[in-house]
């Protein structure tokens, strides 16, 4: 049963959260990450891909990945470049040289099994403290507060009346206040938070007439402007390091042999300058290696 505990700041949500947890029972996505036969891997798997990346990208990924390696032990017995091959062009491919680092910690270190202790599971590669505590609430139904942009501003809208904001100390005991002391209901409170900030509470023209906890506090209040924060400019992609990067891996993930210097060269022309210096990126971060005067993937 949902705790009857009382926010901090004097909130009572225990009704809130018994309805949102139905509304999420009727109303969440079927994502293949959320199936009762998933294993803590799959979803460690999938806190990772999901890491700036849509749903409907990383969902094929995801399955193939957790096809091609159900387990740790699975992942951690073949080479980076066959990681690197498979994550294809999810982006941000130290995720998946993470990942497979963390597949061979997760082996020597605890008989290939992932851990259900948030210490462990920081400090495994490339795992935070977002997709260390989503694995113990999703992976092993914990009592663990899970807060990312959109679980941030669902608490902005409910319990502070304010449209959304940046990251605060006060996020994780915020959001822990919120969840029941049965650590089954707390996990899926946690979901269901999450959804909801995904699918009902957006940034802009949130859907407050299906909203199972409306009004909130920030309806209430005349839904207030979020105080406009210093503009920033989104980084280009055409022409970036990151587009010459993301050309020079895919033309290896496509070779079944490494590729001759001059060969790889051709894939970026336009700028020979960018091009070396994003190979040199790609080398110092171990995602692709140069032996005789030729380039492969992996370290």
């Amino acid at each position: 049963m949902i705790s009857g505990e009382a926010h901090p700041d004097g909130l009572e949500f225990s009704e809130s959260g018994r309805a949102l947890i139905r509304w999420f029972d009727e109303h969440a996505r079927a994502l293949p990450w959320r199936e009762p036969e998933v294993t803590p891997w799959g979803v460690l798997v999938s806190e990772v891909m999901l890491q700036q990346t849509q749903v409907e990208r990383v969902r094929p990924v995801w399955e193939e990945w957790t096809d091609r390696w159900p387990t740790p032990a699975a992942l951690a017995a073949q080479p980076l470049a066959e990681a690197l091959r498979a994550w294809g062009r999810l982006g941000y491919p130290r995720r998946a040289a993470r990942l497979h680092e963390a597949s061979r910690v997760i082996v020597a270190e605890h008989d290939g099994l992932v851990p259900d202790e948030l210490e462990a599971l920081l400090a495994l590669p490339g795992v935070g403290d977002y997709t260390a505590r989503a694995v113990l609430a999703f992976a092993f139904g914990q009592r663990a507060p899970v807060v990312d942009v959109n679980v941030r501003r669902v608490l902005r809208r409910v319990l502070h009346g304010e449209a959304d904001g940046q990251a605060r100390a006060r996020d994780l005991p915020d959001t822990l206040a919120l969840l029941p002391e049965d650590p089954a209901s707390a996990s899926r409170l946690s979901a269901a938070l999450m959804e909801l900030g995904q699918t009902v509470c957006a940034p802009e023209a949130p859907q407050c007439a299906v909203c199972p906890i409306h009004p909130c506090r920030w309806a209430n209040e005349g839904k207030p402007a979020a105080q406009a924060p210093a503009q920033r400019r989104a980084p280009r992609y055409a022409g970036s390091d990151r587009q010459a990067r993301g050309a020079i891996l895919a033309a290896l993930r496509a070779s079944a042999d490494p590729l001759r210097k001059a060969e790889l060269d051709q894939v970026w022309l336009a700028n020979p300058d960018q091009r070396e210096r994003a190979l040199a990126s790609l080398v110092a971060d171990g995602l692709v290696h140069v032996d005789d005067g030729r380039i492969a993937l992996g370290g």
